[in-house]
């Protein structure tokens, strides 16, 4: 067999398999984790969930699919100064794939910090609001929605009743909201072993990670047991907080092999994964690539991870990432 011809046989075996892992072939369409129905709108409704014991309520938005069946779940908790009206691309786009998409808002760490304060005022606010009770508020915010989804779910009073599969919950959010995901989805902390882990998610999205100030990153994250994806950006630093590029980069490495991934969008701010500018950013345009880049991934691992769709975990660890990035971003897995 002459040298040419076999670089042709194994051209076409490599291209044979790369249809036949994206679904074009026996008249599939190849898997394409940007692709919503044309026209569709979610509805969204604003709930309160109420937690008796700390006298706390807890304000949610949910985003509800097409789909009357019961759907898998994400939830998303907001960075320092947020809202549950926040990041409303991804859950826009999250519902349009089938997903029940549900923002919490956290009280005590939310827009209501800075509104009504001047610009110096507001950001001294925040930054006192950038502390441990918050975390810990925060942390137990996500255990009592997912209670009172469980409760939801099986009241004919609610209007989510039969819509939520509880044994499909995916968990993200951003910055402060990306510490929250961290703890309750297996991070370790030296105050105590895994305490805040809910066995109820599945897998999580962190847009901004970071590590924790003091320890070794391997002691924190050598023993997540789901599936993690980090995003983060080369410029993203938080004014509030002072978490740098290092530290959002130092988790990756210290995470066990199995289910994991890291993406690091070229020039990306901190304000790349929310819907405006943040203080201390250039004030430059956003690449309009990110929040696609963001959308084909995280749909593509919510879908490989609680749809367990092989074809979206073929196009997750094969080539789609590179169909939808740019030369200078960064995509690694293990």
């Amino acid at each position: 067999m002459g040298k040419h011809t076999k670089y042709r046989i194994l051209f076409v075996s490599a291209l044979a398999f790369l249809l036949y892992a994206t679904g074009a072939v026996a008249g599939e369409p190849p898997y394409d984790p940007l692709a919503v129905s044309a026209g569709f709108t979610p509805q969204t409704l604003d709930l309160t969930v109420h937690d008796a014991e700390r006298k706390r309520n807890i304000p949610i938005r949910v985003y509800l699919p097409k789909e009357k069946a019961p759907s898998p779940i994400v939830l998303f908790s907001h960075g320092l100064g947020g809202s549950r009206k926040g990041s409303s691309y991804l859950g826009n786009h999250w519902a349009g794939r089938g997903y029940v998409v549900v923002f919490i808002q956290h009280p005590g760490s939310d827009a209501s910090v800075w509104q009504n304060k001047p610009s110096a005022e507001g950001i001294a606010a925040m930054k006192r609001a950038a502390n441990t009770e918050n975390f810990m508020l925060r942390v137990r915010d996500i255990h009592i929605v997912l209670d009172q989804l469980e409760r939801w779910n099986a009241s004919q009073a609610s209007v989510l009743m039969g819509r939520l599969d509880i044994k499909r919950i995916g968990m993200s959010g951003h910055s402060f909201g990306a510490l929250t995901t961290q703890a309750v989805s297996g991070q370790r902390f030296r105050m105590g072993q895994n305490f805040a882990t809910d066995s109820r998610i599945k897998a999580a999205i962190m847009f901004s990670p970071s590590s924790p100030r003091r320890g070794n990153p391997k002691e924190a994250f050598g023993e997540v047991k789901i599936p993690w994806m980090l995003m983060t950006g080369s410029r993203d630093f938080a004014l509030i907080g002072d978490a740098r590029l290092e530290s959002r980069l130092a988790v990756f490495p210290a995470l066990p092999r199995g289910g994991k991934y890291e993406l690091v969008l070229y020039g990306a701010e901190h304000s790349t994964f929310t819907e405006g500018s943040l203080p201390g950013e250039t004030g430059g345009k956003h690449n309009p690539n990110y929040h696609r880049v963001i959308l084909a991934l995280s749909t593509a691992f919510w879908d490989s991870y609680l749809r367990e769709d092989a074809s979206a975990k073929d196009w997750l660890d094969g080539l789609g990432p590179r169909s939808v990035l740019e030369e200078r971003d960064r995509w690694q897995s293990k």
